[in-house]
C-alpha cells in the first residue's frame, strides 16, 4: 500500500515539473488561446483553469498549463518571466511561475504526511462570533470585487476592440504598400519625382 502511494505520488511530481502556473490572466481567456500562446514553445498536453471562488461566477484568474517535457515548461517560466507575454486585451502582462504541488486540486496524498482534520463551529463554541465576523468580512469583499471585476472587464473588452482595430488598420496598410510596388506604381512615381527604388521595395534615395 506505501510503495503505491509512493508511487502515485512520484508520478506526480513530475506531472508538477512540467506544469506551468499562470496567473493575471484575464476572464476572457480560453483554453485554445492559453494553447496558441504557449504551442511555441513545445507541445501543451493540457489546460486547467482555477476557479476564483471571491468573485462572482468563478471566473478563472490563473491556469495550470501541462508541457509535454518539463524543459518546455522551464522555457515558458523564463521567457513570460524576461519579456512581457499579453493574452485577450488584458492591459497587464501574464505572470508564470513553475507549478506547486499545493494548487492541483487533485493531487495524491504524500506518503507519510500528517492528516488536519476539519469542523463545524457550533453557536456555543468560543470562536463562533469571530468565524461570523470572519464570514461578514468575506461577503463585503466578494461585494467589492465584483464591482471591480465589472469595471475591468469592461475596459479589457475595449482594449481587445482597440487592439483588433489597430492591427486591421496596419494590415491594410502594408497591404497597400504592397499593391503599390507589385503594379509598378511606385516605380513610376520614383521616375516622376527623380527618385530610386530598390529591388527588394527598400529606401529610396534621390540622384
Amino acid at each position: 500500500m506505501e510503495s503505491t502511494e509512493a508511487d502515485e505520488y512520484a508520478a506526480f511530481v513530475k506531472k508538477m515539473r512540467r506544469t506551468v502556473y499562470l496567473d493575471n490572466l484575464s476572464p476572457h481567456v480560453t483554453e485554445s488561446v492559453v494553447r496558441t500562446a504557449l504551442d511555441q514553445y513545445g507541445t501543451v498536453k493540457s489546460v486547467q483553469f482555477i476557479p476564483n471562488y471571491f468573485e462572482p461566477n468563478n471566473l478563472p484568474r490563473c491556469a495550470l498549463v501541462e508541457m509535454e517535457k518539463e524543459k518546455q515548461a522551464e522555457v515558458v517560466v523564463s521567457t513570460l518571466s524576461h519579456y512581457p507575454f499579453m493574452m485577450s486585451g488584458m492591459p497587464r502582462p501574464v505572470r508564470a511561475r513553475a507549478a506547486e504541488a499545493e494548487m492541483f486540486s487533485d493531487r495524491p496524498k504524500k506518503p507519510n504526511r500528517r492528516n488536519i482534520l476539519f469542523r463545524w463551529v457550533p453557536p456555543t463554541d468560543p470562536d463562533f462570533e469571530v468565524a461570523n465576523k470572519l464570514k461578514r468580512l468575506a461577503k463585503r469583499h466578494a461585494d467589492e470585487n465584483a464591482v471591480m471585476l465589472k469595471n475591468q472587464m469592461d475596459k479589457e473588452r475595449e482594449l481587445a476592440k482597440q487592439q483588433s482595430e489597430t492591427l486591421k488598420a496596419n494590415y491594410k496598410k502594408y497591404e497597400g504598400i504592397d499593391s503599390v510596388m507589385i503594379d509598378g506604381t511606385a516605380r513610376r512615381l520614383a521616375r516622376y519625382y527623380g527618385m530610386r527604388v530598390s529591388d527588394d521595395g527598400g529606401p529610396s534615395t534621390f540622384h
